[in-house]
């Protein structure tokens, strides 16, 4: 069945049909939760919030071509929600399985993969958020942007800020080169 035809079914109450859409998007949706909020647990509980949303809201949805757009803007607002929610921010450090046979390549690449990590991890949920979608699920900035129900203007002044936010966390304050007027990053 096609993505079309089971939004449609799943819209008029076919439970079944809902399951197969949330199937197929709940890795994916995890994942964008996982890089927003930082941590597994508040990650599944925002999914599952959304999962919630969506099935409620679902019979709302009119283009059943916008599913995906639909579903990744419900859960990046619930993992936004999630992180406001938490006063705190937690760090998690992901470990990957070495098997045995260390270079200095693999090794530059763990290291450069937790310097990433801390740096999105440095910036406000909204941000991560646009980040994510941007870089984690290749939108377009006037894609992100209407995912996440912002102006495009907005969109994009975000985006920059949190790519010289991350740029100066990963190369240092003292490191990182000083925009050019006129040169946009």
């Amino acid at each position: 069945m096609e993505q079309r035809a089971l939004v449609l079914a799943a819209r008029d109450g076919d439970h079944d049909a809902f399951a197969v859409l949330a199937g197929q998007a709940l890795a994916r949706l995890d994942a964008v939760a996982r890089l927003i909020l930082r941590d597994a647990d508040l990650a599944r509980d925002a999914v599952q919030e959304a999962m919630v949303k969506a099935w409620r809201d679902l019979p709302g949805l009119r283009d059943p071509e916008r599913w995906d757009a639909w579903i990744h803007r419900i859960t990046v607002n619930s993992s936004i929600e999630a992180a406001r929610r938490r006063r705190r921010r937690v760090v998690e450090v992901e470990l990957l399985d070495i098997d045995g046979r260390t270079s200095p390549d693999a090794q530059e690449q763990v290291l450069d993969r937790q310097v990433l990590q801390e740096a999105l991890a440095s910036l406000e949920p909204e941000q991560r958020a646009l980040v994510v979608l941007r870089y984690y699920l290749g939108l377009s900035v006037p894609e992100a942007a209407e995912t996440l129900g912002i102006p495009l203007g907005t969109a994009k002044s975000r985006l920059h800020r949190s790519l010289l936010h991350m740029r100066s966390v990963v190369v240092g304050p003292q490191r990182a080169p000083a925009p050019r007027p006129g040169v946009q990053a």
